[in-house]
Order: structure tokens, then C-alpha cells, then sequence
């Protein structure tokens, strides 16, 4: 165990200083040392069926993770303690990769005063295409807001989608030309409206890092994620009406220049000129 610690912490510092041959001897000696402990624990198991019932799957995982190559085609554990994460190709310099789940998030397209609500969040296991996730997130976002959608904005990333035929013609992705009218091209800059509202759902509501186990933990945390970030709209829309509607009680109250019988009235002091006696 100290030996494949400190083999993992050389792989971690030979990639980032970019020294991959280096790197890639410390990946090959991990590997070592994980199949001479998958076989110690065979050998140590067999014979007895309590025991191999209990390592039956943490020896799965072990195996997989052997053997699973860097560019094979189909399903990887990227994480042993929760084996349904997912590689998310992210597209950007700074994060090309994300691990986690797929999730989709909708906001209205005109503007609020009360800040930009997210109307709809939901989970995609499986790391699906975004244009084919339409198909569910339509009829589930309208049955969700009671009321059918007139016009859809997405990026680029949904060309191609699949969404329900009575919606096609109401979806327009960024750069598309057609049908594409200066009403349509106005709206379209306000596509990236949901931008900072994904950013504080990661940032600030939990959506980033999961702490619910399993797909049905990632499904849950979003629609948390997204409840408590409307929630905390909604509490700054009622303390700014209670800070109205108490400085509105205050200005109708009747101003008496005999309230402060042994003081001087508060719009006459000089700020200048007040000082804190203290006792000799």
C-alpha cells in the first residue's frame, strides 16, 4: 500500500510537468502492483464462498480498471467509489474533461427583474448527444411550467436534434441561418443568459461536487440544486419588498420637532463637531 501510494504520486507529478515517459514507467508499475494484489486475494479466497461473495464486485471493478485501455470504445470506472461517473468532454482549454453526469438546464428567455429562474434541470446518465435529449426534455419541461413552448434557443452543440415534430421548427442553435429572422437574431443574444445561472448552480448550490450516491443521487441533486437557487431568488425579492415597505411606513409617519425635547434634532448635528467625552 505505501508503495502504490507513492508510485500514484509520481504518475501525478510526471504528468504535470509533462514528462510522460516518466509517467507512463510510474502508470505501468501501478498496474503491477494491482494485479499481484488481485491474484494475493484469489488465491487467499478461494475455497471459501462467504468470501468470495464479499469480493465479488470490489475484484470486478479491480479487473476492469487493469485492463480498460485509454481510447477503447464503450463504458469505463473512472471512480471506484461511484462507478457511474462519466468522461463529459467539456471543449475547453482550461477543463477539456469533466467527470460526473450529464446535466440539462433551461431559464426563460425574456428578461426577469427578479433574476433569471431555472425553469427546468434534469440529469442524463449515459453521456448522450445534446441535440437527442430533446425529445425528453421537451414534453418534460412543458408539463413542468403548464404551457407550451413557442420558440427554443440552444447552442451549437444541439445541431441535429431529434426534438418531438410538433417542436422542430421552433428550435434554432447558434450560427444557424435559415429561418432565422432579425426578431429571432436579437433573441438569439440573449441565449447565453443561462451561462451565469449554470455557474451559480455549480458555484453555489451544490451542483458541481454530488454527495448523493448512485444515478438516482445525481437526478435528485439537480433538481435541488435548481430548487434552492430559485429559492434564494425568491428571498431576496421578499426582503427587498419588506425593506420597501418599511421605508415607506417610515416616510408616512408624522415628523414632530418635539420628539427630541433634550436633544438637538438629528438633521441639525454637525458630524464634525461630535466627539466621545471621555471621564478624567
Amino acid at each position: 500500500m505505501r508503495l502504490g501510494k507513492f508510485a500514484l504520486i509520481q504518475h501525478q507529478r510526471y504528468a504535470h510537468a509533462k514528462q510522460f515517459k516518466r509517467a507512463g514507467k510510474a502508470l505501468r508499475k501501478l498496474k503491477t502492483y494491482l494485479g499481484r494484489t488481485i491474484r494475493d486475494i484469489e488465491r487467499q479466497i478461494a475455497g471459501d464462498e462467504q468470501l468470495k461473495a464479499i469480493f465479488i464486485w470490489p475484484l470486478y471493478q479491480a479487473r476492469t480498471v487493469l485492463e480498460q485501455k485509454q481510447r477503447q470504445r464503450g463504458r469505463k470506472i473512472y471512480s471506484l467509489h461511484a462507478d457511474e461517473v462519466e468522461c463529459i468532454g467539456n471543449g475547453k482549454a482550461h477543463r477539456p474533461y469533466e467527470f460526473g453526469v450529464k446535466v440539462s438546464v433551461a431559464t426563460t428567455l425574456n428578461r426577469a427583474k427578479g433574476g433569471q429562474f431555472a425553469l427546468h434541470a434534469m440529469a442524463l446518465p449515459g453521456n448522450p448527444y445534446d441535440g437527442h435529449t430533446l425529445e425528453t426534455i421537451i414534453p418534460d419541461m412543458e408539463e413542468t411550467i403548464g404551457n407550451q413552448l413557442s420558440r427554443i434557443l440552444t447552442d451549437a452543440g444541439y445541431r441535429g436534434h431529434n426534438a418531438p415534430e410538433s417542436h422542430k421548427l421552433r428550435v434554432f442553435t447558434s450560427g444557424q441561418k435559415r429561418r432565422v429572422t432579425p426578431a429571432i437574431k436579437r433573441q438569439m443574444r440573449r441565449r447565453s443568459a443561462v451561462e451565469p445561472v449554470i455557474g451559480h448552480l455549480k458555484n453555489e448550490h451544490r451542483m458541481d461536487r454530488n454527495y448523493l450516491a448512485g444515478q438516482q443521487g445525481d437526478a435528485i441533486n439537480a433538481v435541488l440544486a435548481a430548487v434552492g437557487y430559485n429559492f434564494s431568488l425568491l428571498l431576496r425579492w421578499f426582503r427587498d419588498f419588506w425593506c420597501l415597505l418599511a421605508a415607506l411606513l417610515l416616510s408616512s409617519l408624522p415628523r414632530s420637532p418635539h420628539r427630541f425635547p433634550h436633544h438637538t434634532p438629528p438633521e441639525d448635528l454637525n458630524v464634525k463637531t461630535v466627539a466621545k467625552v471621555a471621564p478624567v
